[in-house]
């Protein structure tokens, strides 16, 4: 079993910066690949971000130039640097783990999740 917890969330004004964590236990990161997904009120759960085992990165259109996906493998932890947010990123954003993957950045792929952390951008 696997284990991810988010950290970092938290309000911030429109513009600004936060920068989440995802601490994984029980498992090394290294034969994972890592993904960031979020979920606003009353949407979906969507693809945000992702990382595979080899570094090479993936980002949805709303957070390409925006968000910044990268992992510490030594420290079995993920980050999502994010900035230029606005109030269309609020919502909880969630860590997952696809193992060996990535296969296709999915909701359905991932094989661990993390309860998420809520972002809040006021306007």
């Amino acid at each position: 079993q696997m284990q991810l917890v988010e950290s970092g969330g938290g309000l911030v004004q429109a513009g600004g910066s936060l920068r989440l964590s995802c601490a994984a236990s029980g498992r090394t990161i290294a034969a994972y690949a890592m993904g960031w997904f979020r979920q606003a009120p009353g949407k979906e759960r969507e693809f945000v971000t992702g990382i595979s085992r080899g570094a090479s990165t993936a980002y949805a259109d709303s957070a390409k130039g925006r968000f910044t996906i990268s992992r510490d493998n030594a420290k079995n932890t993920v980050y999502l640097q994010m900035s230029s947010l606005k109030p269309e990123d609020t919502a909880v954003y969630y860590c997952a783990s696809d193992y060996l993957g990535p296969t296709v950045w999915s909701v359905d792929r991932m094989d661990y999740w993390g309860k998420g952390t809520l972002v809040t951008v006021s306007s």
